[in-house]
């Protein structure tokens, strides 16, 4: 029975990511980062850019219901926003920063404000990130 379940799962996943065309890349929790997201008003159809930290994720990328919250504040008001990683409405993620933590689930940012809800930065990843485009 597991076998038939992982089966449909992978089958899903590959399904979407063709339907979708996008690769998303690989982040973790704390890592800051860019969703673009396909809105719908009326008949036209425009990308928005969700920019934020992400402070969860659930299940594993290759389960087709896998999603991430994603965290900004916004004028003062903590802003939250649940993204559904398969989604077709999903036209891409980058990531910006990435965070050094040691949680997987960030929700104490919930209650900090300012310097306080700061996370460190891993220092190497602009390195990385430059070395592949040479």
């Amino acid at each position: 029975m597991k076998n038939i379940l992982s089966d449909f799962a992978s089958q899903q996943v590959a399904r979407l990511t063709e339907i979708k065309g996008v690769e998303i890349p690989n982040f973790c929790v704390g890592d800051t980062v860019s969703v673009k997201y396909k809105i719908t008003e009326g008949t036209t159809t425009r990308i928005q850019a969700f920019n934020g930290t992400v402070i969860a994720k659930t299940k594993s990328p290759k389960n087709y219901n896998a999603t991430f919250t994603v965290r900004k504040v916004s004028n003062g008001v903590g802003v939250e926003r649940k993204f559904t990683l398969h989604s077709p409405l999903l036209a891409g993620v980058e990531v910006l920063k990435q965070g050094v933590v040691r949680r997987a689930k960030l929700y104490y940012l919930r209650g900090l404000t300012g310097k306080a809800s700061r996370i460190k930065e891993k220092l190497d990843f602009y390195n990385t990130k430059n070395a592949k485009k040479s």
